[in-house]
């Protein structure tokens, strides 16, 4: 039966495009919230192995509200 094909292929790409679109949501509220929390941003960039200094986590606060995440 041709079903038994097509049924799983379109349910796993709907799958893989409703995640995407989730995925990039949850990032663009993310980079949100760590606008205006920069304990937040430190915390990120702790776990990325970076130490800031409060010169430079105020810069990339700086930075990260001239984009534009919406």
């Amino acid at each position: 039966m041709w079903t038994n094909w097509v049924i799983p292929i379109v349910t796993l790409i709907v799958g893989a495009v409703g995640g995407f679109f989730a995925g990039v949501f949850y990032l663009r509220k993310q980079l949100e919230r760590m606008q205006s929390n920069p304990d937040m941003l430190a915390e990120m960039a702790k776990k990325m192995g970076y130490n800031l200094n409060k010169q430079q986590l105020n810069k990339a606060q700086q930075m990260m509200k001239k984009q534009k995440f919406k």
